[in-house]
């Protein structure tokens, strides 16, 4: 990493106090010491305005930057291509775009058409928008219920929030949509049954089923699930999860939405996170990985059927998908998405996923020795750390706690993610997920700040 320039950081600062409205921060909080601002990064590596260096382990705080800090190949690029043409509605098609999508449907057999917009929320709201479209061009207008699973979430818009099942992200932005139900949770940890795998018979599969027919299978147009729940505390589901969902779902004439904006585009060691089980979905969403955070880009790829459905009869003025993302397609945008899939394929990043996921995995479990972990769970590059009163009772440890362990360990130069604000008495979780050219010595840095930190918090 370059050497930062001279920053006037005490100026900046205070500018920052005067003007700056930060996402998911107490302002009163960062009163007295000041934000994080960030200069620059490289690789897995971050230095701030007053020149301290942290290892992200965030890949940007939310998951994002996955191919690493300081890719000047995918910043070449777009900057090439914004000089030929920036932007043209969605309208008309432009040659990224084009490429970008047929790409993409490369790596997803069975998937066929791309629909671009610009954020994970937004992604999932063109899913819901087709759902209902179609209800009504299939003539059964009343099947537009969207059945979302507790823990799961799916966007910060007023739609997405009524997908979304913790309950803490959603208190005060009510009234929610009409026609998003839930069911439930499919933490091994914290059966929702009280049984135990695999001796379970999958209830946590086969609820899906029970709540169709509570609400009517004629109401019921289709249900969306990340893969591996993220925020709600990393949770891969057992393998025989998803068949039983597909097989519940084809049943009863319910699409598949898979939300693959966190899991998407080789975060857990496969381009995507349903490639890990035996599962075809309807629609696939995808946002933070698809340009590494380069350009804001987001995608709904949907299946030629679902996309046919649409084209049942031209002399009617509603048969269309009537919508529009306004950067939605932008260039600029598709050729940082072409060059990141360029770089995981070339480098051979889903290979690290898998090979360093395996190493980070492993090293967290040796902190089960720890009287206050729980649960060690994940999947590639993509991990979390349950933190417990005790493990016997299994109580959760207190948010408080949790957030001392990620401050402890900022302090020590690592940055974590933590359940944050989410489920009530259930923010418990820390969450790792760094970019994909992580290296052992990179992991082994992690794993023993962590070890650390949860030892001196819970001295």
């Amino acid at each position: 990493m370059s050497q930062s320039k001279n920053f006037d950081a005490a100026g900046y600062v205070e500018a920052d106090k005067a003007h700056v409205w930060h996402h998911l921060l107490q302002h009163q909080a960062i009163a007295a010491k000041g934000p994080m601002i960030v200069t620059e990064a490289n690789g897995l590596r971050i230095k701030d305005i007053n020149g301290r260096e942290y290892l992200d382990a965030t890949s940007g705080g939310v998951w994002c930057v996955n191919v690493g800090y300081g890719r000047e190949r995918i910043a070449n690029a777009v900057c090439e291509q914004l000089k030929k043409m920036p932007y043209y509605a969605g309208t008309a098609g432009n040659i990224p775009h084009i490429e970008y999508a047929a790409k993409l449907i490369g790596y997803m057999p069975g998937l066929s058409r791309v629909y671009l917009s610009n954020s994970g929320s937004e992604a999932n709201e063109k899913a819901f928008k087709m759902i209902r479209s179609l209800a009504h061009i299939k003539g059964n207008p009343e099947k537009k219920k969207i059945i979302f699973r507790n823990r799961d979430y799916h966007g910060t818009t007023i739609a997405a929030l009524s997908a979304t099942g913790q309950p803490e992200r959603k208190e005060w932005f009510g009234p929610f949509v009409p026609g998003f139900v839930e069911f439930p949770h499919a933490c091994c940890y914290r059966c929702a049954f009280n049984k135990t795998y695999p001796g379970c018979n999958i209830e946590c599969a086969r609820a899906l089923e029970t709540v169709i027919k509570e609400e009517g299978p004629e109401t019921v147009g289709g249900v969306i699930v990340e893969p591996i729940t993220a925020g709600g505390g990393v949770i891969p589901p057992v393998p025989e999860y998803y068949p039983i969902l597909q097989e519940i779902c084809r049943k009863y004439d319910v699409l598949m939405i898979m939300d693959e904006v966190v899991c998407g585009v080789g975060r857990t060691g496969k381009m995507f996170g349903y490639q890990n089980y035996e599962v075809k979905p309807d629609i696939v969403t995808m946002a933070k990985g698809v340009a590494s955070a380069y350009m804001p880009i987001s995608v709904t790829v949907t299946t030629e059927e679902v996309f046919r459905s649409f084209l049942h009869d031209p002399a009617d003025p509603m048969s269309y998908f009537r919508d529009i993302s306004t950067f939605g397609g932008c260039a600029g945008a598709c050729t940082a998405a072409i060059e990141n899939l360029n770089i995981i394929e070339e480098e051979k990043l889903l290979e690290n996923v898998t090979n360093m996921g395996q190493y980070l995995i492993e090293g967290l479990r040796d902190l089960l020795d720890l009287p206050n972990v729980g649960d060690v769970r994940g999947r590639g590059l993509f991990c979390g750390v349950e933190m417990v009163v005790d493990k016997q009772s299994r109580q959760p440890a207190p948010e408080g706690k949790v957030a001392q362990i990620a401050g402890e360990m900022a302090a020590d130069g690592v940055l974590v993610g933590r359940t944050n604000r989410s489920l009530p008495g259930l923010n418990n979780t820390i969450n790792l997920a760094p970019a994909y050219v992580a290296t052992k010595a990179d992991i082994d840095i992690i794993v023993s700040t962590l070890r650390k930190a949860i030892t001196k918090v819970f001295a």
